[in-house]
């Protein structure tokens, strides 16, 4: 199993996917493989090449709350493209994932947590509410590891 966090340390917000992907890595109890990743498209898919099970966090800009959590099967529905058009790459997380669908690369398991950051300015740190969301995506990641660990036995 292989969870990727996705962000840039120094963009407050957008360090999301990566503190929570350290975070869930750190209180899995499964063995999981932890990866970090700036969001680039076609490094993502090559990251997951290989992977059974994957686990993508990220931060996202979709308008709602900060601090809003989303889950989505990333083999079962399209990630929307404008939640990650802040993003400094020209290849995007939901570009990646809709390219490696049309080619058949995406991984037999891909879910996307996606946090919606409200910070995306330099500096480090996350906002509070953004903060109190990654704890509540890690015990979320747990159980989604749990499940799926479950289910592959």
């Amino acid at each position: 199993m292989l969870v990727i966090g996705v962000g840039n340390a120094y963009r407050r917000d957008d360090a999301a996917g990566l503190v929570a992907a350290r975070r869930l890595c750190e209180a899995a109890r499964a063995d999981v493989l932890l990866r970090e990743a700036s969001g680039e498209g076609t490094a993502l898919m090559a990251a997951w090449e290989e992977a059974e099970a994957v686990i993508l966090i990220d931060a996202v800009r979709s308008g709602a709350p900060a601090g809003t959590i989303y889950r989505l099967d990333a083999r079962a529905e399209a990630v929307p493209q404008a939640w990650f058009r802040y993003s400094t790459h020209a290849f995007s997380v939901a570009e990646a994932i809709a390219l490696a669908r049309a080619l058949n690369r995406l991984p037999p398991r891909l879910i996307v947590f996606a946090v919606e950051g409200e910070r995306f300015d330099a500096g480090v740190g996350l906002s509070p509410g953004v903060e109190r969301a990654v704890d509540e995506l890690v015990r979320r990641g747990v159980e989604e590891i749990d499940r799926i660990a479950g289910n592959s036995r």
